[in-house]
């Protein structure tokens, strides 16, 4: 397997295309494995592109633009097309089309999407929100929550709060627990912004055992006995019902796959 160059070419910080080369490149490569992704942000001058496209000529590298203003992608292109660089125009196409469907002209501003504005602030709060309130830490929390998510140990509680949170969702979780009675306010909640998250008992049986070397300590632990476990779950089935919310089963389930399963559902429920 040869090694694998790409280049992402931007005006701004280069995120979308970095992002973009990550996607494609997995398609042929699962873990990137002798792939080389190399950023050039903020490019804004010829100069600077003619110095990209005579490195990626040398190095046999494929290159990945995003570049807002026009001038400068017709001029990577020219210069790929002359130096037999592969390359893709990731903004172009979209802004050329859009373009004609709103009868304008675009800004050709770069890095507008990453200015401060209320979108950002609005994420910033999503994501304290979803520190403060993680892990049951404060009940009063659940009462101001977009969304809250139920489960027992183990079950991606936290990271998916953090994803939502970066969707602008403030989210707010509690463990389940059966020697633990649940918050009050669990129950006063809308069950229509209420998420059980279920895992089934053998994958929550090896990711617990997994959990406890990780630390250091004997995975034949309380924690990780196919008993407890059975208890817990039945316990979470007895909380959920009482909610009366939505289940959604996450095992071998990615976190992405569950987010957009909550917020298909809450708009649905708009």
């Amino acid at each position: 397997m040869k090694k694998l160059r790409v280049f992402v070419v931007s005006d701004s910080v280069g995120e979308t295309g970095d992002q973009v080369a990550k996607a494609v490149i997995s398609q042929f490569r699962p873990g990137l494995e002798k792939t080389i992704i190399r950023r050039f942000p903020h490019i804004q001058s010829e100069e600077l592109v003619r110095k990209i496209v005579c490195l990626a000529a040398k190095q046999k590298a494929f290159i990945i633009y995003t570049l807002v203003r026009q001038e400068m992608r017709s001029l990577l292109h020219e210069l790929c097309e002359k130096e037999k660089v592969h390359a893709v125009d990731i903004l172009g196409t979209a802004l050329k089309s859009m373009a004609t469907f709103m009868e304008e002209i675009p800004l050709e501003t770069p890095g507008i999407v990453h200015q401060l504005d209320d979108d950002y602030f609005k994420k910033i709060e999503a994501i304290e929100f979803a520190v403060k309130y993680d892990d049951g830490r404060d009940p009063r929390g659940l009462l101001q929550a977009d969304i809250v998510l139920v489960g027992v140990s183990r079950t991606s509680k936290t990271p998916l709060s953090q994803y939502l949170a970066h969707k602008r969702y403030k989210v707010a979780n509690v463990p389940l627990v059966p020697e633990v009675e649940p918050p009050e306010e669990l129950l006063q909640i809308d069950p229509r912004k209420c998420f059980g998250l279920i895992i089934s008992p053998d994958k929550l049986n090896y990711i617990r055992k997994e959990r406890l070397m990780s630390l250091g300590l004997n995975d034949d632990a309380i924690y990780a006995q196919h008993t407890r476990i059975l208890e817990e779950i039945q316990h979470f089935e007895k909380i959920v019902g009482k909610i009366g919310c939505k289940v959604i089963d996450v095992t071998n389930k990615a976190v992405e796959e569950t987010a957009n399963e909550i917020i298909e559902h809450l708009t649905n429920c708009q």
